[in-house]
């Protein structure tokens, strides 16, 4: 039985359907993985066991009735950290919020739940959501299920975790500076960033609760084991909130091909400016010589006009603000004094201090230079149809809590790098709104896995996730992706 654990959302719901399987009982299964595992990997941080019981029970007895709720009827899921849950503790990871029991549920909470689903816990995040490492004051550190000496990234870590080790079949996650791709990358499983504006984030923490405004940049996103699943939940959570549905639907187009062979493929792997390991890089190439056995067309010289650091220094200009808006004014004081002081410090803390203490004209810029790479990204997009890109340069990296963050590092290739670099490949789509799926490709000769970014059009998430699909299926049929069997 414990086979089910690690089939797909789309394969579970369907027996379901065909009453082959009550929610009950997939529910106690999910509850003895997490029973089981949960103690050393410390993903899943607060369980609503009886609810969720008599959730899957309700559920059962409609399925007796032929009463389908919707295409998550009878799923037990479990939801980031960073998602309100009526009910349900909602903490971030921020003291503060240590009992933070919401009265109502966060926009994609509660269409899960109209689907269908059965939540049944709440997964670690970082602090406020703030790292690619998930730890915190409230619930500690989440260990990666393939090396618990090591990350599952972060922000959503607890949930790429808990796919990873068969304790969840769905997830929620959040993503700003890759929250959603990097753990996807980490812990190799599929993680899909939409595009900016299409899945509501009402309801997230940070910012605080009750907040209603969309921050730039800021997504809400699945986490899944398969592509397939990525496409069944954001069929669930995308379109308009309510007030905005009186004007407006949305209607996601179809993907842009449906064979693999017709697709038009850029893979830029590497860039001088932001190096990737050799392991990750030599992964990432294999895949690309699969798809080209497979007849498909790969330009690996193809690139947006832009170069990476552009991307990243406009992206900075945009994110810091945003990510330091609820910092105490002393902090904000100090950074822009370091600003002042130093205009042209170069570092991870210059670059902070410079970007979270700029007026709203410098962002204003920073916006237009944003409108100019969108508008490349446009035109590229007319000659290809996805872009192939690391997440980041590295495979899951070992604990490191070390403060300040920004004197951290990250060693690529033998050398000592910024931690923030991790922010460099991400970036671009971002910084653009464009979708990308993260979708694991390999791994390294530790066992690690390692994951392929794909960057699509705007408003295209269905290229996106489709050809993740279509390239899975080859790359299983080759042996290049494993899956744990916990």
């Amino acid at each position: 039985m414990t086979e089910l654990l690690f089939e797909s959302a789309s394969q579970l719901a369907a027996r379901i359907r065909r009453r082959e399987l009550g929610s009950r009982e997939l529910l106690e299964l999910y509850l003895g993985q997490v029973e089981k595992h949960n103690p050393a990997l410390n993903a899943i941080v607060t369980l609503d066991a009886e609810r969720a019981h008599a959730r899957a029970a309700q559920a059962d007895a409609a399925a007796a009735r032929g009463a389908w709720w919707g295409p998550l009827h009878g799923l037990p899921i479990t939801i980031k950290d960073t998602f309100e849950t009526a009910g349900l503790r909602t903490t971030s990871g921020y003291p503060a919020l240590a009992e933070h029991v919401p009265v109502t549920n966060a926009d994609v909470v509660e269409r899960c739940l109209t689907a269908g689903a059965v939540v049944f816990g709440k997964t670690n995040t970082p602090l406020l959501a703030g790292d690619w490492q998930s730890y915190n004051p409230v619930f500690g550190t989440t260990n990666n299920p393939w090396d618990p000496t090591r990350t599952p990234g972060g922000s959503s870590g607890g949930s790429a975790a808990a796919l990873a080790a068969g304790m969840t079949v769905l997830e929620i996650g959040s993503d700003i500076a890759g929250s959603i791709r990097v753990p996807a990358h980490w812990c190799g499983v599929y993680g899909h960033k939409p595009t900016h504006g299409i899945v509501p984030v009402r309801g997230h923490i940070p910012g605080p609760p009750g907040c209603l405004a969309t921050p730039d940049l800021s997504v809400a996103g699945p986490l899944a084991r398969s592509a397939a699943d990525l496409d069944l939940l954001l069929g669930v959570v995308a379109g308009p909130t309510t007030e905005r549905a009186v004007g407006w639907s949305l209607a996601l187009p179809p993907r842009r091909h449906a064979s693999l062979r017709e697709f038009r493929v850029a893979a830029w792997l590497d860039d001088r400016d932001f190096p990737v390991d050799t392991e990750v890089r030599q992964a990432l190439e294999r895949a690309v010589e699969a798809l080209r056995r497979e007849g498909v067309r790969v330009d690996d010289a193809a690139r947006p006009a832009l170069a990476l650091p552009d991307a990243v220094r406009v992206y900075e200009a945009l994110l810091w603000p945003i990510l330091l808006a609820g910092y105490p004014p002393e902090v904000l004081e100090h950074l822009a004094a370091h600003a002042a002081a130093q205009p042209n410090d170069p570092s991870p803390l210059g670059r902070m201090a410079r970007h979270g203490s700029s007026r709203h004209r410098e962002w204003i810029t920073a916006n237009e230079f944003r409108e100019q790479i969108r508008a490349r990204l446009a035109a590229f997009f007319r000659e290809y149809d996805v872009l192939l890109m690391p997440v980041n340069q590295v495979p899951a990296i070992r604990h490191d809590h070390a403060e300040p963050m920004v004197a951290r590092v990250i060693e690529v290739n033998g050398q000592s790098v910024p931690y923030y670099d991790l922010m460099g490949w991400i970036s671009l789509a971002s910084l653009s709104h464009h979708p990308a799926t993260s979708a694991p490709v390999g791994c390294t000769k530790e066992g690690l896995p390692v994951g392929v970014q794909i960057v699509g059009p705007y408003l295209e998430d269905r290229t996106c996730i489709g050809f993740a699909a279509m390239m899975a299926a080859v790359f299983q049929e080759r042996g290049l992706v494993s899956s744990l069997r916990y």
